[in-house]
């Protein structure tokens, strides 16, 4: 800090000042006040290095992003490695074991479709509250043995979905340099894999996002709202368009300048929200899907001819993802 910075350079200037052989005293004596005051200066100067600044909350409308977030649980050379053409981000709670197992047992097991390498990762953050040694031990255990978790520093919550996003964003732009595309999606997600990969075999290749696109939303001021932004927080009185965040696609030149863009962004809770605010600072418009029915925000009752046809619907349960994907996966016409 600035203060410690001046306080060091006096400390320097004493030192500098008691070398100076003093008439008054011998040498001997003006080399030990010398080392007295350098010993005095590395201890402080220790002690300044080992004090944290401190705490300053970013409120409850912002996060704590961008920051030096870190993986400590990894997959680095899986992406790299395989060069898949879509890879499937999961964002999942800590706990929530059963939804991971239900994705690795319906659309998450699908790793070559028409042709294309697809591979599934899951990202979690910290798990908090209650236990949460134990249940750290349980999602070790699960990365050992599926070796499809990505975990990072910041702890698991609502409010900060836009930090897993945007850590997200970070993962893929790094370990995931020769890929073509992204999914985000969420975990309670039906996904028809076959129809997305239909899609993106004749999609743009860059600067391209798409999925559920919301267009002229209200900011919602009434502060009982979930999504409640104050005036002082976000002035605009819509949002820009921004892609809904239970499913989005897009091209994956994209993280790194997301990210790029983050920088210049105070970074609000409101994660698809705050990446629409992004895409704006890029000059990228969130496009619409080419069939206005593929991404489906509501849950829409089990149909195998209709489920051939959509890439994403929201789920009444876990036994309706999974049914519903073990249908449409049985041999037969689906229309």
């Amino acid at each position: 800090s600035a203060n410690s910075t001046d306080h060091q350079t006096s400390l320097i200037n004493s030192t500098q000042q008691a070398i100076k052989l003093n008439p008054t005293h011998n040498e001997t004596s003006s080399i030990t006040s010398a080392l007295t005051i350098i010993t005095n200066l590395i201890t402080e100067v220790k002690a300044d290095l080992a004090t944290p600044p401190p705490y300053l909350s970013p409120g409850p409308y912002h996060v704590e992003y961008p920051s030096e977030y870190i993986f400590i649980l990894d997959e680095p050379e899986k992406c790299r490695e395989q060069n898949p053409f879509l890879v499937l981000m999961v964002p999942v709670a800590p706990y929530n074991m059963e939804a991971r197992e239900a994705v690795r047992s319906t659309w998450g097991s699908e790793r070559q479709v028409l042709g294309k390498e697809v591979r599934l990762f899951f990202l979690l953050g910290l798990p908090s509250g209650k236990e949460t040694e134990q249940l750290q031990e349980k999602v070790l255990q699960e990365s050992k043995e599926h070796q499809d978790l990505l975990q990072s520093d910041f702890i698991d919550s609502y409010k900060n979905l836009t930090i897993k996003t945007m850590v997200m964003m970070e993962w893929l732009s790094s370990r995931c340099p020769n890929a073509s595309y992204a999914m985000k999606i969420d975990s309670d997600m039906f996904l028809n894999v076959n129809t997305l990969v239909n899609m993106l075999l004749h999609a743009p290749t860059q600067n391209c996002q798409t999925g559920l696109v919301a267009q002229w939303g209200a900011v919602l001021r009434d502060p009982n709202s979930k999504w409640y932004l104050p005036n002082e927080v976000f002035p605009e009185q819509v949002y820009p368009p921004y892609a809904l965040g239970l499913g989005y696609v897009f091209t994956l030149d994209l993280p790194r300048k997301l990210v790029e863009a983050s920088r210049h962004l105070k970074a609000i809770y409101i994660e698809d929200v705050y990446l629409g605010r992004c895409m704006r600072h890029l000059g990228i418009r969130p496009t619409n899907p080419p069939n206005g029915n593929l991404f489906q925000v509501f849950p829409v009752a089990y149909d195998r001819c209709t489920y051939s046809r959509l890439i994403a619907t929201t789920t009444y349960s876990i036994t309706h993802q999974v049914n519903a994907w073990r249908d449409l996966h049985k041999p037969g016409p689906t229309c």
